[in-house]
Order: C-alpha cells, then sequence, then structure tokens
C-alpha cells in the first residue's frame, strides 16, 4: 500500500475526474428501459472518494438509468457550483428549448450524453447521424461536448461524420474497443500492435483531426485480463498520440454494475503509463480536461 500511495502523490494538484456518477433512489425518475437498479451512492460520498485518491473537481454524468431525468446531477451541481464541477445530461432534443440549455448552461453543464452502449440499443447510421447533428446544432453556440458512449464499431462508422458537426466529441470509456480473448485472435497484444483491433484505427484518426478526445476509464468495462493487461498496448498508443492535448482521466465512480471495486491500481497504471512524463501527466489529470470541460483559469487581482 505504501507503494501506491507514493504513486498517487504524483497526480497533480487541482486534477479532474472527468466521468462519476451520483444515484439517489429518491430523486428522479427511474427509466423504463433502465437495465439496472441503481444503489444509494450519494455526493458527499462522492467528494469523500475523490479526496481519498487525490482528485479535486469532478464531472457529473447523467447514468442511463435515470433517462432524461437529470434532477439528481443538477442538484449535485448547484451544491459544489462551476469553480469545482461540470455536469454532463441527457435529453430529448425534439422537446427541450434551448433556453433550459443556456439555464443549466449558467450552473455548469457543458456536455449532452448519447449513451447507446448502457441500455444496448441499435440504431442506423443514417438514424444516428442524424441525431447527432441535430445536438451539435442545439449545442455549438454554448461549446458544449457530445459526449459518446458507444461500440467501436460506431466510432469507425462516424469517422467521417464527427468532423463535419463543429463541435466537441468525447468518447467514453477508451472508446470501448473490442478486445480479444487469450488465445486465438491475442496476437495483436504479443506484436503490442492495437491497430489491428477493429476501429482503432478510426478512433486514433480523429483523436489526431483535433476536436475529439477520449476518457481513459472503467477498464473493467472493456478488459478480460487479470491487471487490464490486454488494454495496454490501446492505452499507450492513446497517450502517444493524443495523451497532451485530448485523453482525460476519469474513475467512472461508483462503478455502477461493478460497485466495491477498487481503483487506485487502475489509477497506478495509469500513472505508470505516463512513464516519468510530468508535463504527460498534468495533461492526462489537469489541463486537458480544462480545454475539454471550458473551464476558465481563476481571473488573479492584481
Amino acid at each position: 500500500m505504501p507503494l501506491r500511495r507514493d504513486l498517487l502523490k504524483l497526480i497533480p494538484p487541482d486534477s479532474w475526474d472527468s466521468h462519476m456518477h451520483i444515484l439517489d433512489p429518491a430523486k428522479g425518475k427511474l427509466s423504463v428501459k433502465s437495465q439496472y437498479t441503481p444503489k444509494r451512492h450519494l455526493l458527499p460520498e462522492a467528494l469523500e472518494f475523490e479526496s481519498s485518491v487525490g482528485l479535486q473537481n469532478i464531472v457529473l454524468v447523467q447514468p442511463s438509468c435515470y433517462g432524461n431525468d437529470n434532477t439528481c446531477i443538477l442538484d449535485g451541481l448547484r451544491q459544489i457550483g462551476p469553480k469545482n464541477a461540470r455536469a454532463v445530461v441527457t435529453f430529448d432534443p425534439n422537446t427541450t428549448a434551448v433556453s433550459t440549455l443556456r439555464e443549466w448552461h449558467t450552473i455548469g453543464v457543458r456536455g449532452v450524453r448519447v449513451n447507446l452502449k448502457s441500455v444496448g440499443k441499435e440504431m442506423e447510421l443514417n438514424e444516428l447521424m442524424g441525431l447527432l447533428r441535430q445536438y451539435a446544432d442545439m449545442i455549438r453556440s454554448l461549446d458544449w461536448v457530445l459526449q459518446l458512449y458507444v461500440p467501436i464499431a460506431t466510432v469507425a462508422a462516424l469517422e467521417n461524420v464527427i468532423p463535419e458537426l463543429r463541435v466537441k466529441v468525447c468518447f467514453d470509456h477508451f472508446g470501448m474497443p473490442e478486445l480479444p480473448s487469450q488465445g486465438e485472435n491475442s496476437t495483436c497484444f504479443t506484436a503490442g500492435d492495437p491497430y489491428l483491433i477493429p476501429g482503432v484505427s478510426s478512433l486514433i484518426k480523429l483523436l489526431s483531426q483535433g476536436n475529439t478526445f477520449v476518457k481513459m476509464s472503467a477498464p473493467y468495462r472493456i478488459s478480460t485480463e487479470a491487471g487490464h493487461q490486454d488494454l495496454e498496448p490501446v492505452a499507450k498508443e492513446l497517450l502517444r498520440v493524443a495523451g497532451r492535448t485530448r485523453v482525460v482521466f476519469a474513475t467512472d465512480w461508483p462503478h455502477t454494475r461493478f460497485e466495491g471495486l477498487d481503483i487506485e491500481p487502475f489509477m497506478e497504471q495509469v500513472v505508470g503509463w505516463c512513464g516519468n512524463d510530468g508535463v504527460l501527466l498534468e495533461r492526462v489529470f489537469r489541463s486537458n480536461a480544462k480545454e475539454l470541460w471550458s473551464i476558465e483559469e481563476e481571473v488573479k487581482e492584481k
């Protein structure tokens, strides 16, 4: 344990957790499409966790179980304030007024989430493209983020569409690559070549173009190996290509449907993947997030 604490000291001050949730069954209405019944994880518990792992700022992300009822995270955001928090909501673009988005903007909302993965939803490409364009048109003037939790195959399908949206786009959880299990298809990891994984090249291309970000988070939703060694080639390539510009760290607390796991070993891994590069660590844990979520620098009085 002392070694882990030494590593956690390397996390820069004023760092951001770019993806976490609070859940309160007493607030908000569960979606009829929810795939699970959430356990109670309130804001004080969340802040205590963040402090324990050296993170000072959070991005509250709307979980799938609440559908478009953002009550829980909006209440949490109001309690913390925009200096140390942001939020990513969900909403129906056909029924939500732009004036509502502007009101949410004043308290720190900076993104909308399109979540197909959690609910197992499939959409025809043309339908999805139309939906993303609709969201992009609504959030562009606010400089919000279009956050996508979709399979890696969808990332590949959207490769030529995303640059046309003219908004910041962020993919959840490493872009959700489908890692081969040990055995028949594991040669790409023996060779250390993440580009043999379908869709990764599209994600890398988008990251290289400018307005696309990716979250280094929730390895347990992707990896099949102990210690997430099967994910390492992808992680290191993401850091090599975009670590100083468009990769952000996140805990995914409270790890819904994986409650109780210890996220600190993964934080150890991320620090290790960054090597001894202090600039890279600072970008992944702080500065990239500040750019993604439009965190204004505090104006100091002269």
